[in-house]
């Protein structure tokens, strides 16, 4: 009885890490969550939540990774991003996760830009290169946070299911 509490405290501890990890980048939020849930399944012999639940809820977590990933790059793309301005939001989120939440939602915005003022900074027009390094820092951190509201949605969907189908 005492092992059973014990890895369903810990189902409980990876879900929450996990919907931790959907606002915060370092941590695989969605991994987190489906781990609880497959550990869950596991400590109730997959009764309640069996293989077609899972399957959904599998499914859901692929389809959030993709959501993340592919967002972000579309709205980079969208506004004409160049590589280093992908790479300068990658590393500002990194240094954003020093400087807590404020640093994680705008980091991303300022690394996107100054990747972008980099990549053009041989261009003649220095007010036009400002224009589009800004026009692409905002337009990788609009991207970047459709992605995470998306992410989120599809983990509370994922956690819907799981609860639902424990008490039913």
């Amino acid at each position: 009885m005492e092992t059973a509490m014990l890895l369903w405290v810990l189902v409980v501890l990876l879900i929450v890490v996990g919907l931790a990890g959907t606002v915060l980048p370092a941590l695989p939020g969605t991994a987190f969550i489906l781990g609880g849930i497959l550990l869950g399944a596991w400590i109730d012999d997959f009764q309640r939540v069996g293989t077609g639940i899972l399957v959904v809820i599998g499914t859901l977590a692929v389809l959030a990774w993709v959501t993340d990933y592919v967002a972000g790059l579309l709205g980079a793309k969208k506004a004409g991003a160049s590589r280093l301005a992908l790479v300068g939001a990658a590393i500002g989120t990194v240094v954003g996760l020093l400087m807590g939440i404020v640093g994680v939602l705008f980091m991303p915005l300022v690394g996107a830009a100054v990747g972008e003022a980099i990549a053009r900074r041989r261009e003649p027009d220095r007010a036009g290169v400002g224009r589009q390094a800004v026009k692409v820092g905002v337009a990788t951190w609009l991207g970047m946070m459709v992605g995470m509201l998306a992410k989120l949605v599809l983990s509370f969907m994922m956690i819907g299911l799981f609860i639902g189908a424990l008490v039913t």
